[in-house]
């Protein structure tokens, strides 16, 4: 079993952790962090989580396979919480590019898991 199967959605969970912690630190930087402390929460899970959906398919084989499965629609979970927080502060373009972002990961981890 090749990673390469997983290549579009290990692109878009990389994607998804960099807009997470680009999100993450701009809004620690904005005038009402407290506001934003969900967001940023859930950034920092979401980006973790990203990254390691793009390990576990990176490195999966037909005896693993079960749990990149899992471990994929955990991942989706966290991305549509993110993206359902992030939506919540869509004047700043930072929270819009992560929904954005959690919301194609997380489309892109069920239709892996699917397989």
């Amino acid at each position: 079993m090749s990673h390469e199967k997983f290549k579009s959605c290990i692109d878009a969970c990389n994607t998804c952790a960099a807009e997470c912690e680009h999100c993450a630190t701009a809004c620690v930087k904005e005038g009402d962090a407290k506001m934003l402390e969900k967001c940023i929460e859930l950034d920092r899970y979401c980006a973790d989580m990203c990254r390691m959906a793009a390990a576990f398919m990176a490195r999966s084989d037909e005896h693993t396979i079960d749990f990149v499965n899992k471990f994929c629609n955990l991942c989706a979970e966290v991305c549509d919480a993110c993206a359902a927080e992030c939506e919540k502060h869509t004047h700043m373009e930072h929270c819009k590019k992560c929904a954005e972002a959690c919301k194609a990961c997380s489309k892109a981890c069920k239709a892996m898991s699917q397989h």
